[in-house]
């Protein structure tokens, strides 16, 4: 009887892990629908084969190297075709030792759900340093990203790892439910790092220091990505809860789908009520940013809060990332669609909010978290980013960028019966 009840609960809890990740792969499709409506025209078409062509190679570095330094263990290209054997072990080591109900899932879901997490992370980065990185440096820096960076700092936070051996962020009372600093800050740091030597668009600030708005080409575009993106975030948070065949992690996925759903939508209004007040207009892509601060924020932790609290959180990130967008320009830290704002500094907040629900945080744990977190993944990114510059360049020509990244890059344009030849549309 105890075997059929292990054998029940494997089965519910990967599927659920893979049902879960496959929610959060349709992630791709918003990163990639937000960020093309986002950009102009003239480059649209780079911007969409980034996506797909990052998400390729998330799938295959996590595969190569990822997985095994963030969890230990034998490299999948090796490994993984075991995996008949794990239900056999799983069994033999309930029946010696006695099933305690703990999650029980295969290697090959939990591979699954934790490489669409890298995609992710990998996704902030190609919208921030739109419109003037060439394709193959950015594709270049993302196998080191996602088969290196992001998996020594996951192997520091999810993987129970001390950080260089000098000390072990959960004995420090760090916490990050799904994300907000492990995923989010964490692409939002590697972008940083790539827009500062980058430099901004050609035409986006005066020679005075006027900031020069570049409004995106294709708004219901984006709209859809952030619904598209709202949605999948449901499997990013609710996977994380690992398991759903018992009563009390049932009803803790329904708490983390209400509350992730409440933050999201109470970020949109914040966002559009903060706008109002600052433009005297509702400004459409402070909203949608909205919703994703609101969606980051909780994403730390999306189980403990009440739904009133969740809502507050979600506002508080909505609010905040109207700020931060406008404090990023005056700097003249050019980010086409907010993603620095959105995942960094609402990533940082999340993880901040964390000990008020969670009694097992705490605050100095959780700066010592965003500051490892941010440190190693700002730092060997800029030394990535400026290796990247020496041996290939980081930026188009003035003339391409002018142009369209889409013909200098692609070899087409997204649009050509409406934008001309060349990449004519702005």
């Amino acid at each position: 009887m105890e075997n059929q009840i292990f054998e029940l609960q494997y089965a519910i809890d990967t599927f659920y892990f893979l049902v879960m990740g496959a929610l959060v792969m349709w992630m791709a499709a918003g990163f990639s629908m937000l960020e093309a409506g986002l950009v102009r025209a003239k480059n649209t078409v780079e911007i969409l084969t980034k996506n797909v062509a990052l998400y390729a190679i998330s799938c295959i570095m996590y595969m190569v190297s990822g997985y095994a330094l963030m969890y230990g263990g034998e490299y999948l290209l090796s490994g993984l075709a075991g995996g008949e054997n794990l239900v056999a072990d799983a069994l033999k080591a309930s029946a010696e030792n006695g099933f305690n109900g703990d999650s029980v899932y295969s290697t090959a879901s939990d591979f699954f759900f934790q490489v669409v997490f890298v995609a992710t992370a990998m996704s902030i980065v190609s919208g921030a340093v739109a419109e003037r990185m060439k394709l193959w440096s950015f594709l270049l820096f993302a196998v080191v990203m996602t088969g290196f960076i992001y998996p020594m700092e996951g192997s520091w936070t999810w993987g129970g790892n001390a950080v260089f051996g000098l000390y072990n962020l959960g004995d420090l009372g760090f916490s990050d439910f799904a994300g907000s600093g492990i995923v989010h800050m964490a692409g939002a740091a590697a972008a940083l790092a790539g827009v500062l030597l980058l430099g901004p668009r050609k035409g986006k600030y005066g020679p005075n220091g006027e900031i020069r708005p570049i409004p995106g080409a294709n708004l219901p575009l984006a709209t859809l990505g952030t619904f598209i993106l709202w949605f999948g975030w449901f499997g990013f948070n609710g996977g994380s809860v690992l398991k759903l065949g018992d009563i009390a992690n049932a009803n803790s996925v329904a708490m983390v789908f209400v509350n992730t759903n409440a933050a999201a939508a109470a970020g949109v209004v914040a966002a559009l009520i903060v706008a109002k007040s600052l433009f005297g207009k509702a400004d459409l892509t402070m909203a949608l940013n909205g919703a994703l601060a609101g969606l980051v924020v909780i994403t730390a932790e999306p189980s403990t809060p009440s739904v009133l609290q969740a809502t507050l959180f979600g506002a508080a990130g909505g609010a905040l990332v109207v700020f931060s967008i406008l404090a990023f320009d005056k700097m003249k830290i050019d980010d086409p669609v907010g993603a620095i704002s959105v995942h960094g500094v609402c990533g940082f907040l999340g993880l901040m909010l964390v000990p008020l629900t969670n009694g097992d945080s705490s605050f100095s744990g959780q700066l010592i978290g965003a500051a490892t977190i941010f440190g190693w993944v700002f730092g060997v990114s800029i030394v990535v980013w400026l290796i990247i510059k020496v041996i290939m360049g980081l930026r188009v020509s003035e003339e391409e960028e002018y142009e369209g990244v889409d013909l200098a890059e692609c070899g087409m344009e997204a649009y050509p019966e409406f934008t001309g030849a060349k990449g004519s549309g702005l």
